[in-house]
């Protein structure tokens, strides 16, 4: 399996796109160097940390670890677009709402796959199959439910660790 399977990866590459074209296209050309590309950089990051973390699937905290940055980015470029339209650099109330949307919605798979990881991430293995396929965003009371979970397990039983 590649990270570009994942769910959480597609998503992110969809809004580095559209951001990407909305710096270019609909503001103002001073943001272009300003808020632009400090939007355009983090919404990258958010799609490379994301590859990152996939990069380092074999070791359970490396992984958790950069799915949170990939978060914290992901905040970070909300933020950006909150600035943006607050200022009116960016004026089109459709394409803010349409991007807060896409994030938030990124940020909501993004913590469900963190909760998947850290719920049956096994450090033992080295072709792990996550289940974002099968995770299905419940949009009314926003609770998330989780089926169908492949992982595989390894014989070998580690203690609990205090930590």
């Amino acid at each position: 399996m590649s990270y570009k399977n994942l769910e959480i990866w597609k998503l992110a590459h969809e809004l580095v796109v559209e951001i990407h074209a909305m710096t270019l296209a609909d503001l103002p050309k001073f943001e272009l160097f300003e808020e632009g590309a400090q939007i355009r950089r983090s919404s990258k990051s958010v799609k490379s940390t994301i590859v990152e973390g996939y990069g380092r699937k074999k070791y359970k905290q490396e992984f958790i670890k950069f799915l949170i940055y990939a978060n914290a980015s992901l905040e970070e470029t909300i933020d950006h677009l909150d600035t943006l339209y607050a200022t009116k650099s960016l004026s089109n109330k459709e394409l803010f709402e349409r991007l807060v949307t896409k994030a938030t919605l990124l940020s909501k798979k993004l913590n469900a796959f963190i909760r998947t990881v850290t719920e049956h991430h096994n450090n033992n293995t080295t072709n792990i199959n996550y289940p974002i396929s099968n995770i299905q965003y419940l949009t009314s009371n926003i609770n998330y439910r989780i089926s169908n979970i492949n992982y595989r397990t390894s014989n070998i039983q580690y203690p609990k660790s205090n930590i």
